[in-house]
């Protein structure tokens, strides 16, 4: 929901501005509740607009402001025509906002272009909404090689109002003693018969999943990482068909107990609502922004088709060889306290499967080539996610509003 409030100066004749105010508001073809002069529950909407309809305001939005902080920590959007000096009064008034250490941005141009900038941050106010108060699960340490791969619970808490929630490896091996072969379903449909390995490993992949979801239901995560490595051991197959029946379902599924790959996973399902695929860069050409970029499992509404293979480093359970159609791919990153990110757009341009890769195998070309040399100079981690479509701006956007 989008809430208006506007600020009007005492001296400008109101029948004037609000004939004014109806054209402007119809331009913009949107769904808003209109709240005039009353703040009262200024900050309680997705998104809260201030509409500055006429000049000399400024005072008046001073007077406010206290009030305003106190009912809403987001920035302050101003929306203005630019009548009645309304773009002047707003230009003083987001200086103000510098001045005070504040964030906003003024919100002015042709309707079209606020109706898209509306759009956008109502798309990021709605992701914020939806991560506060999840709950990510780190089902074990972070696997003994992600030596920088580790989160700060205050800042996520603090920027995203997510709980960082620790949890033993162990309760996932006993749940998964516990569940009876007879209880496991999950429907797959593979592009090929699995080979006999991969075929006598299912029964045991499909307990994982169930493990997973119990654990899962029982403490009340929206998405949760795993030291999956461990299951090599503990119960000899690989956790990668139930995270990618997972990351199907909504419930955000990660490997390796990495979680600046989770934390990024649920923003980009939050925001774009739909899921990412969490791979290694393998092989990078900086001159022509060609990358491949592997790992056993990806979601299976992600795929087009896919295969059951094993495993790759371990060749031992169910691993997942997926097809991704063609077409416009995101790549993105954040780090474990959120102050830094990395995007970049690119086309994927074909599906790989080289036998010394990880199963998943996505070849795509990078639009910036430039954006290459962060991967050999200031990388973060050696995760990534990929996401279906071409969505760094907004994701730029997103981070830098956290």
């Amino acid at each position: 929901m989008i809430a208006i409030y506007t600020l009007t100066s005492p001296l400008h004749d109101e029948h004037a501005v609000a004939a004014t105010t109806t054209e402007f508001l119809s331009s913009l073809g949107i769904d808003y509740d209109f709240k005039g002069g009353d703040f009262a529950d200024y900050g309680t909407a997705t998104l809260s607009l201030i509409y500055v309809r006429t000049g000399g305001t400024e005072g008046v939005f001073k007077t406010l402001l206290q009030q305003l902080r106190q009912q809403s920590s987001q920035p302050i959007f101003l929306l203005t025509s630019g009548k009645s000096n309304s773009l002047a009064a707003s230009m003083e008034i987001m200086s103000y906002l510098h001045q005070q250490g504040l964030k906003g941005e003024i919100l002015h141009g042709s309707p079209i272009h606020v109706k898209q900038r509306i759009a956008d941050l109502l798309q990021l106010s709605t992701a914020r909404q939806r991560l506060h108060g999840q709950r990510l699960g780190i089902i074990g340490q972070p696997s003994d090689w992600l030596i920088s791969s580790h989160a700060d619970p205050i800042a996520v808490q603090s920027k995203l109002g997510v709980d960082l929630i620790e949890l033993e490896i162990q309760e996932v091996i006993e749940a998964f003693n516990n569940i009876s072969l007879d209880d496991c379903t999950l429907d797959i449909h593979p592009k090929t018969e699995p080979v006999p390995e991969v075929t006598s490993a299912l029964p045991d992949a499909r307990r994982l999943y169930h493990a997973l979801l119990h654990i899962v239901k029982k403490h009340q995560l929206s998405a949760f990482t795993i030291r999956c490595f461990d299951l090599l051991t503990a119960v000899h197959n690989t956790g990668c068909l139930a995270l990618a029946q997972l990351n199907a379902e909504g419930i955000v599924a990660g490997c390796e107990g990495d979680v600046p790959a989770a934390l990024s996973m649920m923003m980009c399902h939050a925001l774009l609502g739909f899921s990412g695929f969490q791979a290694n860069p393998s092989v990078i050409d900086p001159d022509t922004g060609m990358m491949t970029l592997a790992h056993c499992t990806i979601p299976l509404n992600m795929v087009s088709s896919y295969e059951l293979d094993t495993h790759f480093e371990s060749g031992i359970g169910v691993g997942i060889r997926g097809y991704m159609p063609l077409g416009p791919v995101t790549v993105f990153k954040a780090n474990g306290d959120l102050s830094l990110h990395f995007v970049a757009e690119g086309q994927l341009i074909g599906n790989k499967r080289s036998n010394d890769l990880c199963r998943t195998q996505l070849l795509i070309r990078i639009d910036d080539t430039d954006s290459c040399n962060y991967f050999l100079t200031h990388p973060i981690g050696n995760h990534h996610i990929v996401v279906t479509g071409h969505h760094g701006q907004l994701l730029d956007q997103w981070c830098n509003s956290l």
